[in-house]
């Protein structure tokens, strides 16, 4: 999902905290107070895009698959089995004994029925997108007009264990996409009373809601009777809501609050000697990267790709990820991230010299490709979440320095991020642009198909080359990982060549813990694995 303030893959946006804070205060015995900010969607499964609203579902319901909080492989959940012969229609079949939290038998129509609802374009769920593979999208879901249908196609249920799955194409890795939330099962009271299942969401994991205040506090506490091995550690989790994150920080540090995943930039300095082993920096599953609208002559031209590389090679990122981020960010060496090392997707290096800093390579690749649009380059980031520009400037700043011009590049700020994504979906963006990627599920696919393949629903440079959609196609036709995982980086190794997006750094996850807590983890989305926190 796209990085930013809610995702939708924007894979899921993550959400930078901004102004006041909500007060700490005692909690029940054994409950873990985090910090947390409000989702800005119903926590409807197919619609939360956004790292606030993830982390409640990622409480409350368990779907097919889950991914390992260590190592992101995707294990069976609800899944008693997932088979298919030809790569393309799959027969899932479910585990029995499993029920909501309002006693409701979890069947196989449980999914079907949710996957239908979050499919449908009258819906207007955000990650509708996710059930585009599957057949008869096009009918409940058109890109314009009104459906012609209100469920999709390629979904037939079975008997009460048991549903089919087919699919518009060959994607063998598709299972392993069934850990992320919008394939969650629903119950019937969800669409029996929407409004008040909205009010005290239900679902079937590890977790129930016993209320939330927006604005103050939601309170989870650990299910009684829930079947799976996952089962909580603690009593239960208060989300406090915090609108600044250095105000979450403080409460921390004096006693108010447990947990804080969302350390601000402000206090990277000192939370080492603030809290000692009682901090985590680790790496997620988040790629920065600057995209060039490939739909702007002025970036594709004859000789364009040179210029795009030599770019790259103009930046600094070991000096910027130091100075700017304190070690919370690693140089890119290729366009997905060291979380898939488990799970053989990441080959560091693949980008090759194209990112390595080399002023003088970079001088000549510039100038070959004959030099920037009118001898200037801007970057547009938007300017109300995170520390864009800083980082923005400091690649100028790199690139000037490298130009030996103070004008070359200039950091060109939007001032929302509505107004950005804008300003992206229409086209308008005149040079490179930030485009922060958190992935959706621990595969490559998700770090090369929803953003540079024709067409895919998060291309936002609409960059288009053929050799490296018909490897994308051949990978997901694959039926072993092996082969499948090699012809995704033969795909990347064409965007090496072509450069339509500059990988600049992946991104940490961090998070700071108190003294009662212990056990405390993220999982590889730089999420807190709550179920595995004991309270002290």
């Amino acid at each position: 999902m796209p990085v930013g303030p809610a995702l939708p893959v924007l894979g899921l946006l993550v959400l930078a905290l901004a102004a006041t804070g909500c007060g700490g205060g005692d909690a029940p015995k054994g409950v873990v107070r985090s910090s947390w900010g409000d989702p800005p969607n119903p926590l409807e499964p197919a619609n939360i895009n956004d790292v606030q609203g993830g982390k409640v579902l990622d409480m409350i319901f368990r779907g097919l698959k889950r991914y390992d909080p260590a190592t992101g492989e995707a294990r069976n959940a609800l899944a008693d089995r997932i088979q298919s012969a030809d790569q393309r229609t799959f027969t899932v079949t479910i585990k029995d004994g499993w029920r909501f939290g309002n006693g409701e038998k979890v069947t196989a129509k449980s999914f079907v029925d949710a996957w239908n609802y979050g499919a449908l374009l009258d819906n207007k769920q955000r990650n509708a997108y996710f059930f585009e593979y599957i057949q008869g999208y096009d009918k409940v879901h058109p890109a314009t007009g009104r459906p012609t249908a209100k469920t999709l196609s390629g979904l037939r249920v079975k008997d009460e264990r048991t549903f089919t799955v087919k699919l518009t194409q060959k994607f063998s890795s598709w299972p392993k996409t069934l850990g992320y939330n919008a394939y969650a099962p629903l119950p019937r009271a969800f669409f029996d009373d929407h409004a008040a299942w909205l009010r005290k969401p239900v679902g079937n994991g590890p977790y129930e809601v016993v209320s939330y205040a927006k604005g103050s506090v939601m309170k989870l506490r650990a299910r009684d009777g829930y079947p799976g091995p996952d089962k909580p550690r603690n009593k239960g989790v208060e989300l406090r809501v915090y609108t600044d994150s250095n105000t979450a920080y403080t409460d921390l540090q004096a006693g108010n609050l447990d947990l804080v995943d969302d350390v601000p930039a402000a206090q990277l300095k000192f939370v080492r000697s603030d809290l000692g082993n009682r901090y985590i920096n680790q790496p997620a599953g988040i790629i920065q990267t600057l995209t060039f609208p490939m739909y702007d002559r002025r970036w594709r031209g004859p000789g364009s790709a040179k210029l795009r590389r030599g770019i790259s090679m103009a930046i600094n990122r070991p000096q910027i990820t130091d100075r700017i981020f304190h070690g919370t960010r690693t140089p890119a060496t290729d366009w997905t991230s060291p979380v898939l090392r488990h799970q053989g997707g990441y080959r560091p290096g693949l980008c090759g010299d194209a990112c390595s800093f080399d002023p003088v390579r970079a001088r000549a690749l510039i100038k070959a490709g004959g030099g920037l649009p009118g001898g200037r380059m801007t970057i547009t980031y938007n300017a109300d979440t995170g520390s864009h520009k800083d980082w923005v400037d400091a690649v100028c700043n790199s690139v000037n320095n490298v130009l030996r011009s103070d004008r070359a590049c200039v950091g060109r700020p939007v001032g929302t991020f509505a107004d950005y994504r804008n300003k992206m979906t229409d086209k308008r963006m005149a040079g490179p642009f930030r485009a922060g990627w958190q992935m959706d599920y621990p595969l490559i696919q998700n770090f090369l198909q929803p953003l540079y393949y024709t067409d895919a629903s998060s291309n936002d440079g609409h960059w288009s080359d053929t050799a490296f959609d018909r490897l994308v196609d051949r990978a997901n036709g694959e039926s072993g990982d092996g082969a499948a995982i090699a012809a995704f980086q033969d795909a990347e190794k064409i965007l090496a060549t072509q450069m339509p997006a500059i990988p600049l750094w992946y991104q940490n996850g961090s998070a700071g813990y108190s003294s009662r807590l212990a056990g405390v983890a993220l999982n590889q989305f730089s999420v807190p694995v709550y179920d595995r926190i004991k309270v002290g």
